[in-house]
């Protein structure tokens, strides 16, 4: 029987574990720090694409999803057509028939060549469309409305619930016009026929620029919610100004088929015959608005002028657009009347200036009206002061006389501004 010394205790296995335990935490802390990193550098302070490429690319996909609607639009017309044709009658036997209507007719009459004539200058339009918005921008200065009208629709109930109020604290709407040219007419076949006249409908082109600085700045707070309310608050400043747009522009009239409402105390519906004439208007696919977006992230440490940011305003920007104005979508007018009537006349003898004087004459009242409010008021503040001053019932001789003096001076004070005899 042979002696044996016990056997050592085994140490190498917690070792070891030990070890691996602090490699795989040391992993996953660099690993952690890593991908952060990467977040920040190529999310947050990535160089954006260039503007050319980006205009390109969109421009490519909004051509593409209107050519893939226009062959859509082709597949249907001519069915539609057809069976507006058989469905429309004439309500009168009055009126005498009009003579067959087409676009060649038209432009005969008319003597345009769609292939020969010259793209006209539009220098007359764009005077009055200066002139347009030189008066909206007088009109935006002389008051705060535009600045109501823009902090509403910001705290709108599109808001996210995750931004606190929206203030506006810039906003310019630039100092230049846009420049209408090389206009011109195409005939178009997308579906929307005018009644009455067979085959494509006719649009207007023309190419619109505007360089200018029109900026719109707000301040904001971007509020964390989970776990709980009011977690963690993240002030942010964002100006946003439009430097560039150029496109161009196509304008139509179509006709606009009235909907349904669906409210009981709508009056009488009109006639299937009364269809109000619209403009139509829109943007072709390959526009181009260049954005300059500044941004400011944080109350201490401040992050200035995030690429992402403005990447991220930009697409939202350009969607916006896209999905109002851009071909195959239109935005539809109404056109007022054009048959003269007398209410719409102004001039001497005019309705419009017979319902001038009756305003006139109403304001003159509410102005009347309102001096003799004032002039009771004053009245009764002096017989106030007068009891005041007078102390007791035994010095009511001296209430009285200076009761008269305040009167007497009241009756020789006149109003700014007002006529001679009008405050006896």
């Amino acid at each position: 029987m042979s002696n044996r010394a016990p056997d050592a205790p085994l140490q190498a296995p917690e070792q070891h574990s030990s070890l691996s335990f602090t490699q795989g935490f040391l992993l996953g802390q660099l690993s952690v720090v890593l991908l952060i990193g990467a977040f920040i550098k190529f999310f947050i302070f990535g160089e954006p694409p260039s503007p050319d490429a980006t205009a390109s690319q969109r421009a490519l996909a909004r051509k593409n999803a209107a050519s893939t609607y226009a062959r859509n639009v082709s597949l249907t017309s001519s069915s539609s057509t057809l069976d507006r044709s058989r469905s429309q009658r004439s309500a009168s036997h009055v009126l005498r028939p009009p003579p067959r209507l087409t676009t060649a007719t038209i432009l005969s009459k008319t003597y345009y060549n769609v292939d020969s004539h010259q793209p006209e200058s539009l220098d007359w339009f764009n005077v009055l469309i200066a002139q347009t918005i030189a008066q909206f921008r007088t009109d935006a200065h002389d008051d705060d409305a535009i600045l109501t009208s823009l902090t509403t629709a910001l705290n709108g109930p599109q808001k996210p619930d995750f931004l606190g109020d929206i203030r506006v604290t810039e906003a310019s709407l630039g100092e230049e016009f846009p420049i209408l040219s090389n206009c011109r007419v195409h005939p178009v076949e997308d579906g929307n026929d005018v009644p009455g006249l067979e085959g494509p409908r006719l649009q207007a082109r023309m190419d619109v620029d505007l360089s200018d600085f029109i900026t719109l700045g707000i301040e904001t707070k971007i509020i964390l919610n989970y776990p709980q309310p009011l977690t963690a608050v993240l002030p942010v400043a964002l100006a946003v100004s439009v430097v560039r747009f150029s496109g161009t522009l196509s304008i139509s009239f179509l006709h606009s088929y009235p909907t349904p409402t669906s409210t009981p105390s709508a009056g009488p519906s009109q006639p299937s015959s009364a269809i109000p004439t619209t403009l139509a208007f829109s943007f072709l696919p390959d526009y181009r608005l260049d954005l300059s977006v500044r941004s400011l992230v944080g109350s201490r440490s401040r992050l200035q002028d995030i690429p992402k940011i403005a990447q991220l305003v930009e697409s939202r920007l350009h969607a916006w657009i896209d999905e109002r104005c851009v071909q195959p979508r239109v935005q539809q007018v109404v056109l007022p009347s054009l048959w003269p009537r007398k209410r719409n006349t102004r001039g001497p003898g005019s309705a419009g200036e017979e319902e001038k004087e009756k305003e006139e004459v109403v304001f003159r009242d509410a102005k009347e009206e309102a001096r003799r409010e004032v002039e009771e008021n004053r009245r009764r503040d002096a017989e106030r002061r007068m009891r005041e001053e007078a102390g007791g019932v035994g010095q009511d001789v001296r209430f009285e006389e200076g009761l008269r003096w305040r009167q007497r001076e009241w009756e020789g004070f006149g109003m700014p501004g007002s006529m001679p005899g009008m405050m006896s």
